[in-house]
C-alpha cells in the first residue's frame, strides 16, 4: 500500500517511509467514526484504556512539548514543569497544535510532526507489549511497541502521570 492510498495521514504514512517503517502501514487501522478520544480509540480497537499512547501538547514556557501518555491516565503539569525545569507548564492551544505538529488535535501520532519538539514519554506506557497511537488522524491508529515508539518519538522517560488514579 502506497502513502497515498494508507489510511493514516499522508505526512504521517511519508513519515514511517522515511523512517523506515514503511511496513506499519499495513497495521494501521481506519475507522468510520472518529476515535478522537482515548475511550473512542480503545473501544473500537477492543483494547484498553492504558494501551492507547495519548500524543499531547503542552506549552513550557511558552516553548511547545510532546508529552507521550497511557490513555488511562491525566498529564500532571507540575511533573512536567520540574522534569523540563521550565517556570510555567500549561496546555497548548489548538492552533499552536496544529503549527507545531501538523495535525488537529485527536489525530496527533507521536512523531512525523512538522517540526522538532522535545518529547517526554511517561513510563506508564511500558506496561504494555503493544500500544496503539493516532495515525495523523482522527479516524486512524497504528500498533507499536512501547519502548520503539518512543524511541521513534526522540521521547524521554520520566514518571508525568497524575497520581492516585
Amino acid at each position: 500500500m502506497s502513502a497515498t492510498e494508507s489510511p493514516a495521514h499522508p505526512r504521517f504514512a511519508a513519515a514511517l517511509s522515511e523512517l523506515g517503517l514503511a511496513d506499519l502501514v499495513g497495521d494501521i487501522r481506519r475507522f468510520p467514526d472518529q476515535t478522537r478520544t482515548a475511550q473512542e480509540a480503545a473501544a473500537a480497537i477492543g483494547c484498553e484504556l492504558s494501551q492507547i499512547c495519548k500524543s499531547l501538547i503542552f506549552a513550557a514556557d511558552g516553548v511547545p512539548v510532546l508529552v507521550l501518555m497511557d490513555g488511562a491516565s491525566r498529564v500532571d503539569l507540575e511533573l512536567v514543569r520540574r522534569e523540563l525545569g521550565a517556570e510555567k507548564v500549561t496546555r497548548a492551544k489548538a492552533d499552536i497544535v496544529r503549527e507545531t505538529t501538523g495535525y488537529a488535535i485527536g489525530g496527533v501520532p507521536p512523531f512525523g510532526h512538522v517540526t522538532k519538539t522535545r518529547v517526554l514519554a511517561d513510563r506508564s506506557l511500558l506496561s504494555h507489549d503493544v500500544v496503539w497511537a493516532a495515525a495523523g488522524t482522527p479516524y486512524a491508529v497504528f500498533p507499536m511497541a512501547p519502548k520503539d515508539l518512543i524511541a521513534h518519538a526522540n521521547g524521554t522517560l520520566a514518571d508525568v502521570r497524575e497520581l492516585g488514579e
